[in-house]
């Protein structure tokens, strides 16, 4: 699968590739400098019109500012600046540092374009100093930054103007903007995603809002989590020669591959969460029970709607037999609702025990509708054995909020527990705590770390949702599902999504998934039905979109 990077790891990539010998530093530069062009060109085609040497008019020469940084970021920049002057562009580069302290590369590169044009210092924005431009590059800090910008909040703040903003009477106006950050917009963590705060007792939040983002490579860290997508606009990653298909490339994946285990540098690289396809669907010689039986606990009467939900997705996505455990006061308003599923009473613990002397039972989800009370009563026997799998969500994570420890003391490694940020801070206050606390410095804590501290100490699976939603295994394994971009899903913000989530965790489960593919799974596969079904979505309508998203991937 696609691999998130931390800065530290996409570093050690470029160095390793560098210390090989076979490219450079400055080629790299070069090579992402184009990149950048390309990108922008792809975006607004508007702006790859040539300008012919008989068209030289004001209306027609497209105008650039580009704000390079002190350290590679920067070096990029001028590489940008310098390709779009030999296509005719105007460009003015402003220089956010000391030209002395730029690292070799990014000097070299400064140089370069000082024979072409001339550098202004950035030292302070003037919103009246002529900035207005088709094109504005924020090539400042990318991936290196480890502190909050205040001095440079009111650029930040008035980026949109300085984009079409030329004085009416010269008619200059492309029409939409174009604001480009080169790997990060400045201002955003790329390893969490978070914006440093302007100080401790200001609550402004300053960094650059891109329109389109160019990273190279792969996809870091802060793209996908926080409020990494808000400020990013729209990601394209550009091929630098690092990739497998090149000649570096079998170096650079070995440098990849020896990161997993590299302490300093996180001790395995995060993955984004797809399904394993060719594990969802089913074969010709294949009976009911090859797929294995889930068995949902519900609530008492009038809450019994929740664990339906989650029994019907746990069915829809391809479990053998999915049973709702019913008590008593609630088994004719199941029974009355139900066809495909079946019904066993369940009241206390006793009867759970019994029902689970089924060994056929191999997945169980408790939570949804719950109850506290009577998740307080039936964990303790649902976590008995450590070869069934278990989810545990909503009232089954809450249950046990006084005494979390108490519940980490049941748990095995066939578990996933699957919270959003309050039942999170309820069982993890210590480390949600540490998540919400202002971002200091970089690399800011993440809910990648989080998450990953949380799957250590549970000892199972965690899926921490969210439209960020991290999945971390107890070895450190981490994947992440972002429904932001192209898979942007608002609508999953609706009563009884986070359940049918859970039935599809269990389901998977049931079939054999492993907890932590089962979770990645189901989390792709719950955006993807949402964002097929689009606007007006109920849970309802997730677990019968299902069998056409799994035909489209079949």
């Amino acid at each position: 699968m696609p691999e998130l990077l931390t800065a530290a790891q996409m570093r050690a990539i470029e160095q390793a590739a560098i210390k090989s010998g076979t490219v450079t530093g400055l080629e790299l530069m070069e090579r992402a400098g184009s990149g950048v062009i390309e990108a922008i060109f792809d975006e607004w085609p508007e702006l790859a019109q040539p300008v012919s040497a008989d068209n030289m008019s004001t209306q027609s020469v497209k105008r650039a500012v580009i704000l390079c940084g002190p350290g590679n970021n920067g070096g990029d920049g001028f590489v940008v600046a310098r390709r779009l002057h030999d296509l005719g562009w105007r460009v003015k580069v402003f220089l956010y540092g000391d030209a002395e302290s730029l690292p070799p590369d990014a000097r070299v590169n400064y140089d370069r374009w000082l024979k072409l044009g001339s550098v202004q210092m950035l030292d302070a924005y003037d919103r009246q100093g002529g900035w207005g431009c088709d094109l504005l590059v924020d090539a400042l800090f990318g991936t290196g930054l480890k502190r909050a910008l205040p001095e440079l909040g009111e650029l930040f703040w008035n980026m949109e103007d300085m984009v079409n903003c030329f004085p009416v009477e010269l008619g200059h106006d492309i029409g939409r903007p174009a604001i480009v950050s080169i790997d990060m917009p400045s201002g955003v963590c790329s390893d969490s995603g978070r914006v440093f705060p302007y100080s401790d007792s200001d609550p402004w939040f300053p960094a650059a809002t891109a329109h389109l983002t160019v990273t190279f490579h792969s996809l870091k860290l802060g793209h996908v989590l926080h409020e990494g997508p808000e400020f990013c606009g729209r990601v394209v990653i550009k091929d630098i020669g690092l990739s497998c298909s090149t000649e570096i490339g079998t170096l650079s994946r070995s440098a990849l591959i020896e990161l997993h285990s590299d302490p300093k540098l996180g001790r395995h690289v995060c993955s984004q969460a797809k399904p394993l396809v060719m594990y969802l669907s089913k074969d010709n010689d294949e009976h009911k029970f090859s797929h294995g039986h889930a068995l949902v606990l519900t609530g008492g009467a009038g809450k019994t709607g929740a664990g339906r939900l989650a029994a019907r997705g746990a069915l829809r996505i391809g479990a053998g037999l999915v049973t709702l455990g019913v008590p008593p006061c609630a088994q004719m308003e199941v029974a009355c609702q139900i066809t495909s599923l079946m019904l066993t009473r369940v009241e206390r613990a006793e009867e759970l025990a019994k029902t689970l002397e089924d060994a056929r039972i191999n997945a169980l989800c408790l939570g949804p509708g719950l109850g506290q009370d009577r998740a307080r009563d039936l964990l303790p026997v649902a976590l008995r054995d450590p070869k069934r799998a278990v989810v545990l969500d909503a009232d089954a994570l809450s249950a046990f909020a006084d005494q979390p420890e108490v519940l980490f003391a049941m748990l095995h490694e066939n578990c996933v527990l699957t919270p959003h940020g309050g039942e999170f801070a309820r069982l993890f206050p210590d480390l949600a705590e540490k998540l919400n606390s202002p971002a200091e410095k970089g690399p800011a804590y993440s809910k990648v770390d989080a998450s990953r501290a949380a799957a250590a100490r549970a000892g199972c699976t965690v899926l921490y949702k969210g439209a960020d939603t991290v999945i971390a295994a107890p070895d450190g394994c981490c994947a992440i599902h972002t429904a932001a971009y192209d898979r942007a899903a608002p609508w999953l913000a609706t009563a009884g999504a986070g359940d049918v989530l859970a039935g599809f965790i269990t389901g998977l489960l049931a079939r054999g998934f492993a907890p932590m593919q089962a979770a990645e799974a189901a989390a792709w596969l719950h955006v993807e039905c949402a964002r097929q079904f689009g606007p007006g979505l109920i849970a309802e309508d997730l677990p019968e979109q299902l069998p056409k998203v799994l035909a489209d991937l079949s």
